[in-house]
């Protein structure tokens, strides 16, 4: 079932604020978010709830794309403050994340769920009290060897996956406008692998 199309949407990326995360595997949310605001031909600006926001239209769907500004483990408040500013229930409320758990650039896609480990999304689900928001689940794979996860993850990604990146974010963007607009069983039939 595709979303009412006159609900605003709220678009939460994941990420770590700062020069020193841009580029790190963690922050895959905030790069797909940043795909999504050049198709929106917008920048993002600072918001008192503590996020960088974009507001616009993406594939005809009014839409709010946040950035929380607090570290990852601190993500739900600045989600809670911009969806209670904008009046966006939890069922409206998408969020794009890093998952180890799934092969590089490997996209999944679903509603509800648990937080696999994750701190952003504990700390979500936590400040909302719910589980049921949507999830773009952007796989950056598991650390080779012994590497520790949590380091792992701080990295920037490496020279190989580079040459990729930019095609697996606009995959993922792709993905949150199909979610948008035709809804999730769609959405997991295109772009689950």
């Amino acid at each position: 079932m595709a979303p009412d199309p006159a609900q605003r949407q709220l678009l939460v990326g994941l990420g770590n604020p700062g020069p020193r995360y841009e580029r790190t595997r963690h922050n895959a949310g905030f790069l797909v978010l940043d795909a999504l605001a050049e198709r929106l031909g917008g920048r993002f600006k600072a918001h008192k709830a503590r996020a960088d926001v974009l507001e616009g239209r993406l594939a005809g769907v009014p839409v709010v794309l946040a950035k929380p500004q607090s570290f990852m483990n601190d993500s739900g408040g600045p989600v809670v403050g911009v969806a209670r500013f904008y009046k966006i229930p939890v069922e409206a409320i998408t969020v794009v994340h890093d998952e180890l758990d799934l092969p590089y650039g490997t996209l999944r896609i679903k509603r509800g769920g648990g937080d696999g480990g994750h701190n952003g999304l504990r700390s979500m689900t936590s400040a909302l009290s719910s589980k049921e928001y949507a999830r773009v689940r952007f796989g950056i794979g598991r650390p080779p060897g012994r590497q520790d996860p949590a380091d792992y993850v701080l990295r920037e990604f490496g020279s190989a996956e580079r040459k990729d990146l930019g095609y697996f974010l606009d995959r993922a963007a792709d993905a949150v406008e199909v979610l948008l607009t035709a809804g999730l069983e769609t959405a997991q039939n295109e772009f689950n692998e």
